[in-house]
């Protein structure tokens, strides 16, 4: 949404976001702005729509169109549920005369026909474009060792990339690892500061930076048509999200390449974090106990009040693993209890509450806080229409202050009501949807608890599904998976030109491989170093080489660092 608003202000049209970053006054302020300003897009999460301050507004703004994105989030066959976008259908009660649409680039059959249920179409309408990415070459590659892989893949296609990892740590030792080998790369992920994040985006969106490594948060909203190569170091948790992390390769509809490496843990690893994201209802019962207790709210108390969220504090107090707190996070936030936003740096904002004749005389009679006062007026426009975002540091350096300082006359304007004042946070924010409850008596159905175990069990037994196949298209798989039923192959992915196969070639095993195999019959299992050592007379790199191909034939397999047959 922030993305969106900026791109559509920055074109002089006239946008804001209701978003977890805001306070109650600062909501107010915008919603009155729709009533009463010249505001065109209004953009909000479904969350939002059953509070009473938006429901009480919502009869007095002149709606012209209501636009659902993501849509697949509505549907319960959809691999991104979310419960709040089923309250969509009860604006159209009030707004019984305004248009809707819905868009998704990622709906199966089921949920193309629930969505129009679900938002009450009264009769079917759908527009929908072929899912064939006819430039994109896509590819699965069985690798134990991905990283040689990786690097080897980025020698031999050229151009901007996205190498997707699944956790923050990942995305760091790789793009270290891609850097030793001389490749121009950076890491990106939700841990990092707002201005460390800001600028390898930057750089890569500029093409000063060729790769970037992240987390499946990057992509969103980011609009780069010349991306050559996707490249996923782990598997999806569904057939959807792949398809549309990969699909960000060639959207200038040049040859592009989205590539999946993955190996036997990988399968593995899929099913635990499976395991981890449907915990026992039991515990996620306790987590919603201790965030009460974290924000010391009495049971009734703390509907519609946002926090900021620092999980490593919350489960370190708690003594909860941050995996699983952060699932039974999900559960609670799939049954409307809770909102929790990623962390998103929210500038200090600021706006005055008085009159000008008010202010004027406070000024007058509190010369502490005038100069601030005279560059606050000077330095921003809009302050008695709205809260307006300021920056403490270029304050301080006009008054000659420290940012401290500058501050703590701030919070004092806003003690003496002349002002409400949001201080600046880069933390993630946890809104309370409904007043606490007693944790025993929180209701978790458990029906829809067990659908979504369900869905989510057969969308990671498709994504395995899809890299098992090596007999099918992978253009035609990922079609009929969506309904787009072809016998169409494309040419150009892993299948149709052989990449994939592990045939045995016609060559005769080199020296190399020859002695590596008989020094591993005798020790059993070794390491890189190990083996290099046993044949002294042999380089390193002829070693390495030698390992490839005996990986590739399955002469050689790979686990925990060493290799043995």
């Amino acid at each position: 949404m922030k993305d969106q608003v900026e791109n559509l202000n920055k074109k002089g049209i006239k946008a804001i976001a209701i978003s977890s970053a805001m306070n109650k006054r600062e909501i107010d302020i915008a919603l009155d702005n729709c009533i009463y300003g010249d505001i065109k897009f209004l953009y909000l999460s479904p969350e939002r729509l059953d509070t009473d301050l938006f429901k009480a507004r919502l009869e007095k703004m002149k709606v012209s169109l209501i636009a659902v994105d993501e849509a697949h989030c509505i549907s319960q066959w959809g691999y991104d549920f979310r419960p709040p976008y089923l309250k969509i259908s009860a604006i159209r009660e009030v707004l019984k005369k305004v248009p809707i649409i819905a868009l998704t680039a990622t709906a199966t059959p089921d949920v193309v026909k629930d969505i129009q249920e679900k938002l009450a179409f009264k009769k079917e309408h759908v527009f929908q474009k072929s899912f064939e990415r006819k430039n994109i070459s896509y590819s699965v590659l069985y690798e134990s060792n991905k990283y040689l892989k990786l690097d080897e893949i980025l020698q031999k296609v050229k151009g901007t990339a996205i190498i997707y990892a699944r956790n923050r740590r990942q995305t760091q030792d790789i793009a270290k690892y891609l850097k030793s080998k001389k490749h121009s790369a950076d890491f990106y992920h939700a841990g990092l500061s707002n201005v460390q994040r800001d600028k390898a985006q930057k750089l890569w969106i500029e093409g000063k930076t060729r790769i970037i490594v992240a987390t499946n948060a990057f992509g969103m909203g980011i609009d780069k048509p010349d991306v050559r190569l996707v490249v996923h170091l782990d598997l999806p948790d569904s057939i959807e999200a792949y398809f549309q992390e990969a699909g960000r390769a060639g959207r200038d509809e040049k040859k592009a390449y989205a590539v999946l490496i993955y190996d036997e843990p990988d399968k593995k690893v899929l099913e635990e974090k499976f395991n981890q994201d449907f915990t026992e209802l039991d515990f996620i019962k306790n987590v919603y106990q201790a965030l009460g207790n974290y924000y010391q709210l009495a049971i009734g108390s703390g509907e519609e009040e946002t926090y900021p969220f620092d999980i490593a504090d919350f489960c370190h107090r708690y003594k909860l693993k941050p995996n699983l707190a952060f699932s039974a996070l999900k559960i609670l936030q799939l049954n409307e209890y809770m909102a929790l936003s990623e962390a998103v740096l929210s500038p200090s904002r600021i706006k005055i509450e008085v009159d000008k004749t008010t202010l004027s005389n406070f000024q007058i009679k509190n010369t502490k806080h005038d100069t601030l006062i005279q560059v606050l007026l000077r330095s921003y426009s809009g302050l008695f229409d709205a809260m307006t975002k300021i920056d403490e540091t270029l304050l301080a350096r006009r008054l000659n202050k420290n940012e401290k300082e500058i501050t703590t006359l701030l919070n004092e304007l806003e003690e003496k009501n002349i002002v409400s004042y949001s201080p600046k946070t880069d933390l993630p924010k946890i809104t309370f949807l409904t007043e606490r409850k007693d944790h025993k008596r929180l209701s978790i159905s458990k029906e829809s608890y067990q659908i979504r175990k369900t869905q989510a069990e057969k969308k990671i037994t498709a994504m395995i599904a899809y890299c098992a196949e090596k007999n099918t298209c992978r253009s035609i798989q990922l079609l009929n998976y969506f309904g787009e039923k072809t016998t169409k192959t494309c040419g150009i992915c892993d299948v149709c030109t052989g990449r994939n196969s592990h045939t045995p070639t016609a060559r005769k095993l080199t020296k190399t491989e020859k002695d590596i195999l008989n020094v591993l019959k005798m020790n059993k299992k070794l390491t890189l170093s190990e083996l290099v050592m046993q044949l002294s007379d042999t380089k390193k790199s002829q070693v390495i080489e030698a390992l490839r191909y005996l990986l590739d034939e399955k002469k050689v397999k790979h686990e925990k660092g060493s290799y043995f047959i």
